[in-house]
């Protein structure tokens, strides 16, 4: 498999949290095509599709935060997890909220990791790089 194809959905509302980590796909020459939803209903329209739309191709990783409007993280993993086109979507939730009760219910659904956002720069680039290895090193089926 070209792990250049895969696309990345980034689920996040935070503008400059998307920033940081485009630029850290820059920084660490990550050449996957990056999609991004403000929340977990559009992730659901972008991965299902819509009537105007056609759903986007998989196989697929999802950077998920956890604080969102109209369908935080904890709601879209729940959902996803019961779709049987869905459940096998590797996630790696990327939020700035280390509040344990968050921690657990992402595990709980099966999550791939769970990273803390650092605040500074140069650290929020270093852990886009770890996630970057991590799926390197992982087989997925073609």
């Amino acid at each position: 498999m070209n792990y250049n194809k895969i696309t990345i959905l980034l689920v996040d509302d935070d503008d400059v949290d998307v920033m940081s980590v485009e630029r850290a796909f820059i920084k660490h020459h990550i050449k996957n095509p990056l999609i991004r939803a403000i929340n977990g209903l559009a992730a659901l329209e972008l991965l299902r599709g819509t009537a105007e739309r056609e759903p986007i191709g998989q196989p697929v990783l999802i950077l998920l935060d956890i604080n969102m409007p109209v369908m935080n993280g904890i709601e879209f993993l729940q959902v996803i997890r019961e779709d049987p086109n869905l459940k096998q979507i590797p996630v790696v939730v990327l939020s700035s909220s280390d509040e344990e009760r968050d921690v657990v219910s992402a595990y709980n659904f099966n999550v791939a990791g769970y990273i803390v956002k650092p605040v500074e720069p140069e650290q929020f680039k270093d852990a886009i790089r770890i996630v970057d290895s991590y799926w390197m090193l992982c087989r997925m089926p073609d």
